[in-house]
């Protein structure tokens, strides 16, 4: 296989994000595409990734091919990726080759590792309520709930999200109503409670696109989408938190 890109931002973004959650993981080259399907160590969230074909410059790929690397590693490697540089990927004596090139060429070799987990299917999902807004919205209401609580919930009723947190004595709530930015559709009243940990993580994804699609249930879990038409999909699925009291 060989791959090149001559705009290594999507790549570059998407593993720096992915590799928060994702220590190792095993990619699926096909012809169409890159695609990881992977869960964080906690069995807590899902990370799923498409990086289409039409990405890319050149894109040559016979058969499916599969490619498991260390997260960080592969990170620390594309942070040093200029924005001018072209990135070409290929397997080379069984290491992972990363080219980067412009006035130098610059040759990164990486080792393939054996990842016993299975492969991840991705869950067959009934969410109740979708909402489309601006990530920027977002990502304030969770650094506001992330001042009182570790804790957030989310709650859509009557075209309205509400995005709240409680601590021993505080209380946070961001309200979010239906408008030229934000679109929600919803078929009855959910309320679903998150990990902000994870949410911090996942909100990274605004770097891919600043509109996200929030889709989520009633103590279900929560669907972060952000896509790029014919070139990238960064999605990540959240389990709720169950309060054991």
């Amino acid at each position: 296989m060989k791959l090149t890109l001559s705009e290594p931002k999507f790549l570059k973004d998407s593993i720096s994000i992915i590799s928060d959650l994702v220590t190792e993981a095993t990619f699926k080259i096909t012809p169409d595409g890159i695609e990881l399907v992977a869960m964080d160590p906690a069995n807590v969230a899902m990370v799923i990734f498409k990086l289409l074909s039409s990405t890319f410059v050149e894109y040559d790929v016979k058969e499916e091919v599969l490619l498991s690397i260390n997260m960080n590693d592969f990170k620390q490697v594309l942070r040093r990726a200029k924005s001018n540089d072209t990135v070409t990927l290929q397997i080379e004596d069984n290491k992972f080759k990363i080219t980067f090139k412009s006035s130098a060429t610059r040759t990164f070799f990486l080792p393939m590792i054996d990842v016993e987990e299975k492969q991840q299917k991705i869950p067959d999902l009934n969410f109740k309520a979708t909402i489309t807004t601006n990530s920027s919205i977002l990502n304030e209401a969770i650094e506001d709930a992330d001042i009182i609580s570790e804790s957030v919930t989310f709650t859509v009723e009557n075209k309205e999200l509400v995005i709240s947190a409680a601590g021993d004595l505080s209380k946070a709530n961001i309200n979010i109503k239906a408008d030229n930015d934000t679109k929600i559709v919803a078929d009855e009243k959910v309320k679903s409670k998150f990990s902000i940990e994870y949410l911090k993580k996942m909100n990274q994804g605004s770097k891919i696109n600043d509109h996200v699609i929030i889709q989520v249930g009633n103590d279900y879990p929560l669907k972060l989408e952000y896509k790029v038409l014919n070139k990238v999909q960064l999605a990540f699925i959240l389990a709720p938190r169950v309060d054991n009291d």
